[in-house]
């Protein structure tokens, strides 16, 4: 079953493009396991939350950082297709 994907991103931090940009790599990557990335402008500052269905994948305040594109497309790759071959973006 293919999953959706939200990326909340605070607008007047100026975070959309970083968020689409995230969004594109994503659909390329996971082409047959992605139903859909949905770009949610946040009420609250300074947030940066990605989840996948209703689990969050990665937070920007708990993790005091934003993901490396990697690093997401890893953890992406391990809740939807783990024998995914992620190239040279997998683990070493």
């Amino acid at each position: 079953m293919k999953v959706s994907i939200r990326i909340e991103y605070c607008p007047k931090c100026g975070w959309m493009l970083r968020a689409a940009y995230m969004a594109q790599e994503l659909l390329t990557t996971f082409t047959g396991d992605i139903y859909s990335v949905e770009l949610i402008p946040s009420e609250i500052s300074g947030r940066y939350t990605i989840m996948l269905n209703q689990q969050v994948l990665f937070d920007r305040k708990r993790e005091g950082r934003f993901p490396e594109i990697k690093e997401l497309k890893q953890l992406v790759r391990d809740q939807v297709n783990p024998q995914k071959d992620l190239g040279h973006s997998d683990k070493k």
